[in-house]
C-alpha cells in the first residue's frame, strides 16, 4: 500500500504529466495559429511571384516570332550553303560565326518586345495589388503572392 508521502509524489507526477500535455497542446495550437497567420500574411505579401516561363510560352506573339525565326534560320542556312562551297575551313568558320550573330540579333529583335510586354504587364498587376517585388516562381522556395494568372489575363486579354 502507498503511504501518504508516496501518494503526494504520485499526485505531483500526475500533475506534471497533465501540465506537460496541456502545455504541449497549447504550444501546438499556437504553432498552428502561427502557420495560419503566416499563410494569411503570404496572401497579403508585398512580394509577388510569377511563372515567367509559362507567361512567355503563352504570349500571343510567340507563334509569329517563332515563324519569323524559323524563316531567318532557313535563310541563313541557304546563305551558308551557297557561299561556303568556295571557302576554306577558316573562312567557313568565320562566316558561320557571322550567321550565328545574325540569328542572335534577329532573336533579340523578335523577343525584346515580347519580354517588354510581359514586364509591363507584371508591373501593372503588381502596382494594382500593392506588390513592390516580383520574383520568378522558380527562385522562390516559400511564400509570395502568385500573380501569374492576373498577368496572363493582362497579356492575353482573356
Amino acid at each position: 500500500m502507498l503511504n501518504l508521502k508516496d501518494k503526494k509524489q504520485v499526485k505531483i507526477v500526475t500533475l506534471a504529466i497533465v501540465a506537460f500535455f496541456v502545455l504541449g497542446f497549447v504550444g501546438l495550437a499556437a504553432t498552428q495559429s502561427g502557420r495560419i497567420y503566416a499563410a494569411a500574411a503570404a496572401n497579403t505579401s508585398n512580394v509577388g511571384v510569377v511563372n515567367y516561363q509559362l507567361l512567355l510560352q503563352s504570349h500571343p506573339d510567340i507563334p509569329k516570332a517563332q515563324a519569323a525565326m524559323k524563316t531567318e534560320a532557313e535563310s541563313a542556312q541557304k546563305d551558308f550553303d551557297a557561299k561556303s562551297a568556295t571557302m576554306n575551313d577558316k573562312e567557313k568558320q568565320d562566316y558561320y560565326m557571322q550567321l550565328q550573330q545574325r540569328l542572335s540579333n534577329k532573336q533579340q529583335e523578335l523577343m525584346g518586345p515580347i519580354h517588354d510586354s510581359i514586364t509591363a504587364a507584371i508591373k501593372a498587376v503588381a502596382d494594382a495589388k500593392g506588390i513592390t517585388v516580383v520574383l520568378d516562381k522558380s527562385n522562390v522556395v516559400y511564400g509570395g503572392q502568385d500573380i501569374t494568372d492576373d498577368v496572363m489575363k493582362k497579356i492575353t486579354g482573356k
